[in-house]
Parts: structure tokens; C-alpha cells; sequence
């Protein structure tokens, strides 16, 4: 099972709105959908979570067993100018399979660890959680991250 590093379990969390993560999903045409979720957080070391208000092709897509891709890139981690833990672009990738919470402990545990702002978006509650159980997480080099990745000294 892939590890999303703790390191960056944070730094995903609050991400918003200066480094919004990428997800990404396969449209029932074939065609990809990249969408900037700010809603996107770490629930733990192999789960990430997000929140989708509905009404666009993202939510329509997304159903049990989507796979799915989560970009996260922090220019602070590149190699240029920043501090190197992410050396190709302060890049992370991570890839795995949906879970869509309508409620229960995952639509709550998504609700309440993503920014105020996100929350703010969808003040009645309207839309629902989707867990990712994360399969693989690599550097834009396509090497894996490795599960002690730490901030460089």
C-alpha cells in the first residue's frame, strides 16, 4: 500500500488557496477531467479525501471505484529556489480509488479537516465526501515517495 508521506499530510490539508491540489478523473467519453479541488485533505497515511458540491462533471463522474489521480505541487519543496524536498517541480502525484460518502464518519471526517473557505462554498451541507485509497504516490519522475520523506534541514 502506498504512504502518503507525513510531511506533507499538512501541507496538503492547507493547501489552499495558494497550492489547490489537481484531481483527476476519466469522464464517461474517454476524455480526462482535471479539477482544482481546495477541499482536498490527507485523512490518513493511505486514505486522502475531498468534497464535491455536485452539479458539474467532476461529481457526475465520480462513483464508487473511480480511479483517480491527486497533483499536488508546492514551488517552496522544488529544487529551484525552494528547499528540494520535491525536487522535480515540488511535485507529488498520488493515484488510487474512489469511495463516495453521503455521510457517516468520512463525510464528517472530510467536512470538518478541510479549510473554512471550502466549507463556506457549500454552507447547506449539500454535497458528500469521496475517500481515495491511495495505490501508488510518486515524484513527478514517476519514483516512488518514500514513506520517511522528511523536510530537508
Amino acid at each position: 500500500m502506498a504512504i502518503v508521506p507525513r510531511v506533507l499530510h499538512e501541507h496538503i490539508n492547507t493547501a489552499f488557496p495558494d497550492n489547490v491540489c489537481l484531481v483527476g478523473s476519466i469522464q464517461a467519453d474517454g476524455y480526462p477531467q482535471i479539477s482544482p479541488r481546495g477541499s482536498v485533505v490527507v485523512l490518513d497515511d493511505e486514505t486522502m479525501g475531498f468534497w464535491l458540491r455536485g452539479g458539474g462533471t467532476t461529481a457526475e463522474g465520480v462513483t464508487e471505484g473511480t480511479k483517480l489521480a491527486v497533483y499536488y505541487r508546492n514551488r517552496a519543496f522544488g529544487a529551484r529556489g525552494g528547499n528540494g524536498m520535491l525536487p522535480a517541480g515540488g511535485i507529488a502525484r498520488f493515484y488510487g480509488t474512489a469511495t463516495v460518502h453521503k455521510d457517516g464518519d468520512v463525510y464528517e471526517a472530510v467536512w470538518n479537516k478541510m479549510v473554512q473557505p471550502e466549507r463556506d462554498n457549500d454552507p447547506e451541507k449539500k454535497g458528500f465526501a469521496v475517500s481515495i485509497n491511495i495505490e501508488r504516490a510518486e515524484f513527478l519522475t514517476g519514483k516512488p515517495l518514500p514513506e520517511d520523506l522528511a523536510m530537508p534541514a
